[in-house]
């Protein structure tokens, strides 16, 4: 069976829970966001839209947000909170 993120890109259906809270407004930034990534050739990954997603939603704030980015990018996922 073919990944449907391969062919299209729609994240809210892959992980729905993720996007419960936010605004129609806040789900569009994020999901454009994560689109412009996509197709640079990012791969989606649960953590990193928990990430974005947390911090539209005001759950998290920018340092938090900041910090969890680079220790992604670094391979090195501490704790989620």
């Amino acid at each position: 069976m073919t990944d449907p993120m391969t062919t299209r890109f729609d994240i809210e259906q892959r992980w729905p829970e993720l996007f419960d809270g936010l605004t129609e407004t806040q789900r569009w930034s994020v999901a454009q966001s994560l689109a412009a990534a996509w197709h640079e050739g990012w791969e989606p990954n649960r953590a990193d839209v928990a990430n974005l997603t947390e911090y539209a939603g005001g759950r998290i704030d920018h340092a938090e947000y900041i910090r969890r980015s680079d220790a992604s990018s670094k391979g090195t996922r501490g704790s989620a909170r």
